[in-house]
């Protein structure tokens, strides 16, 4: 089935529903709702992601972010909070200048950030626009760009999001996402794979995927991976997940 006939039954379908679909709000809320809905606000999980330990704690608007691993000699317990960064070492508190708190911080979040999709595209800084109808691997979806208000979007939050909703299901099917590196401007994409549900929530593995030309942008992502001008750069495998 080519292109054109894929876009032409996704506009009849798009006809017959009640035009909300093209709203992004809506689609996401329908997207956390088939994910988890309320479990997302009112849980603890739990997970191992390359040899590090991730808790996170939400009780309504009150929520704890830790990150426990291991180096040669110490165990290392980083925790965000509502109140900012800490970091324990051997349970002891230990003075991390402020550059270096920002930065551990920034990392626990984004391991946390994309576990816990979709949950996330509902934070106050986030903006949302609905893109239209993309087709990724043959099949229709609802594409979504995300970008973040400099107040509380965090140290990067000129990065731009994009996410592909399934029209049926509204699960989170891809993802990509842009990113500063030494002064350039890459990204990243990602598949889906592996769902499974723990304790009411939905979690997924993910294939990464890096452009072959740094000149590529990620508003291309969806058809330079649909082209194979993307290449596998890792895998995405969360271990051990729990939720109470």
């Amino acid at each position: 089935m080519n292109k054109l006939i894929l876009t032409l039954i996704f506009a009849l379908l798009m006809a017959g529903c009640s035009g909300t679909l093209s709203d992004p709000q809506q689609i996401v809320d329908r997207a956390i709702q088939m994910a988890g809905g309320n479990t997302y606000t009112n849980s603890t999980v739990e997970f191992d992601f390359r040899d590090r330990h991730y808790k996170a704690t939400r009780q309504g608007g009150v929520f704890s972010y830790e990150r426990i691993f291991r180096d040669s000699i110490n165990t290392i317990h980083d925790y965000v909070t509502n109140d900012g960064f800490k970091r324990e070492i051997n349970g002891s508190l230990a003075v991390v200048p402020d550059s270096t708190q920002t930065r551990y911080a920034s990392s626990t979040n984004s391991v946390i950030y994309f576990a816990l999709l979709p949950y996330g595209l509902n934070d106050a800084a986030v903006q949302k626009e609905f893109v239209g109808l993309a087709t990724v691997e043959g099949k229709p979806y609802y594409k979504v760009r995300v970008t973040f208000d400099q107040q509380g979007g965090g140290e990067d939050f000129n990065d731009v999001y994009f996410y592909w909703f399934d029209p049926e299901t509204f699960e989170l099917a891809y993802l990509a996402y842009s990113f500063e590196e030494k002064d350039e401007t890459s990204f990243r994409f990602r598949k889906a794979l592996n769902p499974q549900v723990v304790g009411g929530i939905r979690f997924v593995d993910y294939v990464n995927y890096q452009p072959l030309d740094r000149s590529q942008t990620v508003d291309q992502a969806d058809e330079l991976f649909n082209a194979g001008k993307l290449s596998e750069l890792s895998r995405i495998e969360l271990k051990n997940i729990s939720v109470k």
